[in-house]
């Protein structure tokens, strides 16, 4: 019997992977998605850890809003505007401009 807990940080990661370049998923959709019960905050904790991953665009995601609350655990408090905008994401005042439009969810595009 294998009594080995899921690792909720790989699962996030999984996640986050498949999000588009030029679009932007919440902590709380991941959650949602993966039945976390700890929710957004643990989404952000895995992001939080992830900067070290090259292949986690750790960028893509903000909150239900389309803040960039994540940007102090950057290099800079900047470049996660700059990763965004690179790929064609405007941001102003720390918000993702068009947030609707650039949103991902993941219930939509990975299903249940």
């Amino acid at each position: 019997m294998n009594t080995e807990k899921p690792n909720y940080f790989d699962l996030v990661y999984q996640v986050v992977k498949e999000i588009p370049e030029g679009r932007v998923c919440s902590y709380g959709a991941i959650a949602n998605y993966l039945g976390l019960k700890s929710g957004a905050r643990m989404v952000g904790y895995a992001m939080n850890a992830a900067h070290t991953l090259p292949d986690v665009p750790v960028h893509r995601v903000v909150n239900r809003n389309g803040l960039l609350t994540g940007k102090h655990h950057f290099q800079t408090p900047t470049k996660m505007q700059e990763l965004l905008e690179s790929e064609g994401v405007q941001v102003e005042n720390d918000q993702v401009q068009n947030f609707e439009n650039l949103f991902w969810d993941p219930e939509k595009e990975l299903g249940f």
